[in-house]
């Protein structure tokens, strides 16, 4: 999943960048499937592939995460 996401990167890239430097008349559809190939695949896939195996309830502000927030900030004023 790593090298898949690796090589769609620099494939998009790739896109973007022969759009810009090279004047053809599907410049800017290079550019645009560059574009899109960036922010509909290989972020996606990398947001899934760093993501997989964490437990969202420690991301969200819940009760006793807020709790266990304000304990960490008293410890730390003394």
């Amino acid at each position: 999943m790593k090298y898949l996401i690796i090589f769609l990167f620099i494939a998009a890239l790739g896109s973007i960048l022969t759009g810009f430097l090279i004047e053809t008349a599907y410049s800017e559809k290079l550019i645009g499937f560059g574009v899109s190939g960036l922010f509909l695949i290989a972020f996606p896939l990398f947001s899934y592939y760093r993501w997989k195996d964490k437990d969202v309830k420690n991301y969200m502000l819940t009760k006793e995460n807020l709790d266990k927030m304000r304990e960490n900030q008293k410890d730390k004023k003394y």
